[in-house]
């Protein structure tokens, strides 16, 4: 079903960003069981009713996560689907005003340029009304369809840490990527 475009927080292009909520849970979890082998070994997004209840929870009312869904607004063969997710988790608010991203493409959406447009959208949404300062992501270093995410929304590399967290039974090594306000504003 469409998404009316009064329900973006922002939109480009091809896409807008809104809330979760949690009537989306029938889509997201398709379209992320569609997705598990692009997801994998990277991220695991929730494949179940319970499962994305407890997630789009947690994101819908901990004030330190903001969850957006990248929905497609073309009347194509996708239009009006859900295209991705972005959140910004761990905000801390104060003299830090700052945010971690994570985030995922679905399948259908993969290599479209629609999750580009997407986190120019959330890193504005960020900066603008959110009133943060700096975003980091942190992405295993094999993950290059992330790091060329990152790289192509202005994100620095800023150091790499071993051991960094836990993903798929194991501690995982991440590089450390960041934005800034003053970063954005002077690209």
């Amino acid at each position: 079903m469409p998404h009316i475009a009064s329900r973006y927080l922002a939109e480009g292009p091809r896409v807008g960003i809104r809330p979760y909520t949690y009537e989306d849970g029938a889509e997201f979890i398709a379209r992320a069981r569609e997705s598990k082998d692009l997801h994998q070994p990277w991220l695991f997004p929730p494949t179940t009713d319970a499962a994305y209840a407890g997630y789009a929870g947690r994101l819908i009312e901990d004030r330190s996560k903001a969850g957006f869904l990248v929905c497609e607004k073309d009347a194509g063969e996708h239009g009006g689907a859900l295209a991705g997710f972005i959140n910004i988790n761990n905000i801390v608010e104060g003299g830090f005003q700052c945010g971690a991203l994570g985030y995922g493409a679905f399948a259908h959406a993969a290599g479209r340029g629609l999750m580009r447009e997407a986190m120019g959208l959330v890193v504005g949404h960020a900066f603008g009304p959110m009133r943060l300062h700096r975003l980091e992501i942190n992405v295993q270093p094999g993950n290059t369809a992330s790091i060329a995410l990152a790289r192509g929304a202005g994100f620095r590399l800023e150091g790499f840490s071993p051991d960094m967290i836990y993903i798929d039974g194991a501690w995982r090594d991440h590089e450390r990527w960041a934005i800034t306000a003053e970063m954005r504003a002077a690209g």
